[in-house]
């Protein structure tokens, strides 16, 4: 899998207009590493993009919410007569004191606001599922572009109710909706063309930190929208929006789709070469590009019934629920949570509510590292799952102590809830989206990532809606149901984690004797291997199945110990020589 064969004819080998620019600049063809560079960039940038438009709702919600203009009058009595004296018009005035914003400042506001968290989401998660399908199927630069481009301007389209004074909900719903479609086209994407570039060699690790992207966007996003906050909260929205139009044009110029797209050869490259070229797995594109496979798009069914596909789209649900939860909400649980006897300003919670952020970058480096090191997906996302639930105890009964015991309980939370999600999506995402079972099809990686992503962003919009209507009544509650969530994610992934565990077992056992009857009835085989076998793991495997295929052939007809036994195994392309006497393998 992964391997180039003889080049099909290339159906657009057009390049983008920024590649041939630095191709003019540099008065040659850019390297293939180069254009690895590039796309690592250029998708980073992309995808932050997105959560710094998304995070902006989140920075928001304390300024219309009427709830945040209770907390102000109340803690600031003396300014409750002279709020009373003034003109029902002057709602900029009021809005810097805590008013809020119509229609979010009657007694149901809070919960309106959880209604345009789920539309969002609903919506996005929905349109994960479209753009999944129509991502395998056009040009990615192009379809990526298209829904930043859109993103941007529906965001800005929300900002532009403070400026029109716009005050009907179903403005801002429709707004939020058709932000939530163009949303969609990004995840699918981004994994798409990385994985078209990029190979399996720590995989967990490249794209732990890659996806560092999804918490420095929000950080982004949180420190864009509170400093634009003192200037009218328009401006939270129109300038994030603004950001991802530029994004996009960036993608645009610079985004190159595969390899095949702009005439780069891998074979320049080292670590692109075939995996079992020295007895080493090196790194390779996980995917033939597109213009070289005649292999049909996966089906959405089709792609349901990849073996691990199921398990962990259903992990992802419960996974968002509690990370979505956070991203709408921590910054408005901050601003209302009593610290060490003193109350922060909506500006002051987002910029805290970042540090929940910063943790899941490094919980997403983590676990992509751990799995890699573990060779154990599934182990990795549940043992974080299972953390985060204590974390979420301490952080909600401990968090209001103090104002640094608060960073560090935030930041452990974000490790723990973060680290999987993080892992599912990219690493899990990958792997799945390239199984054996799919025999190399290069046009379902788009398809599987967007049922992972889309299933947990169902999760996501659930998430919300219910913290609006239960943190109404109480936030412990709120922390039972994230809490709740996290074990039932990891729970979900048991059968997968016994799977790994048995497997683990199997392989040291068999690292000390490949069979219990070969021990008596033949030389002992040379284990550990030798470190060549180690490193060409079709050679391990076939080595295994040639002394299990020499007893049962000794067993059934006597063959004598002494007796040179010439059997031929081929695995995974690779024909392995077996000499009984000598004990090599050539």
């Amino acid at each position: 899998m992964g391997s180039l064969e003889e080049p099909a004819p290339v159906m657009n080998n057009r390049k983008p207009l920024g590649i041939r620019f630095l191709e003019y600049v540099k008065g040659t063809n850019l390297s293939f590493k180069t254009h690895q560079y590039i796309v690592i960039i250029v998708t980073f940038v992309a995808y932050a993009s997105y959560h710094c438009a998304r995070k902006t709702n989140s920075i928001v919600q304390s300024t219309l919410d009427p709830a945040s203009s209770d907390f102000i009058l109340n803690s600031l009595p003396w300014r409750t007569t002279f709020l009373h004296k003034q003109p029902a018009g002057n709602r900029k005035l009021l809005w810097k004191l805590g008013d809020g914003w119509s229609p979010f400042n009657g007694t149901d506001g809070t919960s309106l606001l959880g209604e345009l968290d789920l539309a969002f989401l609903a919506v996005y998660a929905m349109g994960m599922y479209l753009a999944g399908h129509l991502g395998d199927r056009m040009n990615l630069r192009i379809f990526l572009t298209v829904g930043m481009v859109g993103t941007g301007v529906f965001t800005s389209l929300f900002g532009v109710g403070y400026w029109g004074n716009i005050h009907n909900f179903y403005y801002f719903l429709a707004v939020q909706m058709l932000a939530g479609l163009f949303q969609s086209t990004g995840w699918p994407s981004v994994v798409a063309v990385v994985g078209n570039w990029f190979g399996k060699k720590k995989r967990g690790l490249i794209m732990g930190i890659w996806n560092a992207h999804t918490s420095v966007g929000n950080i982004t996003g949180s420190l864009v929208a509170s400093a634009m906050l003192s200037y009218g909260w328009g401006w939270s929205f129109v300038v994030p929006g603004l950001m991802i139009i530029v994004a996009g044009l960036i993608v645009f110029l610079f985004l190159p789709v595969d390899p095949e797209s702009v005439g780069a050869n891998p074979d320049e490259e080292d670590e692109c070469h075939s995996p079992r070229k020295h007895g080493e797995e090196v790194t390779e594109p996980l995917l033939r590009p597109v213009t070289q496979s005649k292999d049909k798009a996966v089906g959405f069914i089709e792609a349901w019934k990849i073996p691990g596909v199921a398990p962990f789209a259903l992990c992802l649900f419960f996974s968002k629920l509690v990370a979505y939860t956070f991203l709408y909400w921590l910054p408005f649980y901050i601003s209302h949570t009593d610290i060490a006897g003193k109350y922060l300003s909506s500006e002051a919670a987002g910029n805290l509510s970042t540090l929940f952020d910063v943790g899941g970058v490094l919980g997403g480096i983590l676990a992509g590292h751990i799995s890699d090191r573990l060779d154990a997906r599934a182990i990795t996302a549940a043992s974080f799952m299972y953390c985060a639930i204590p974390a979420l105890f301490f952080y909600r009964s401990y968090g209001h102590v103090s104002l640094a015991l608060n960073i560090v309980l935030m930041f452990i939370t974000g490790i723990f809830v973060n680290g999987p999600y993080a892992l599912i999506t990219t690493a899990v995402s990958a792997d799945l989206g390239t199984h054996s079972s799919l025999k190399g099809n290069s046009r379902a990686l788009a398809t599987v990532t967007a049922i992972i992503d889309g299933t947990g962003s169902v999760g996501a919009a659930i998430g919300p809606l219910l913290t609006g209507y239960i943190s109404a009544k109480s936030w412990s509650a709120v922390f039972t149901m994230l809490m709740a969530a996290a074990l039932i994610a990891g729970l979900l992934l048991t059968k997968l984690v016994v799977a790994e565990v048995t497997a683990k077992m199997a392989e040291s056992r068999s690292s000390r004797s490949p069979d219990g009857t070969l021990d008596e009835l033949s030389p002992s085989p040379p284990w550990p291997p030798p470190s060549r076998w180690k490193r060409t793991p079709s050679i391990w495997k076939a080595s295994r199945e040639i002394w299990k295929f020499i007893n049962k052939r000794r067993m059934v007809n006597g063959a004598d110990t002494g007796q040179r036994c010439g059997h031929t195994v081929e695995a995974d392309s690779a024909v392995v020589d077996f000499d009984l006497r000598s004990n090599q393998v050539y």
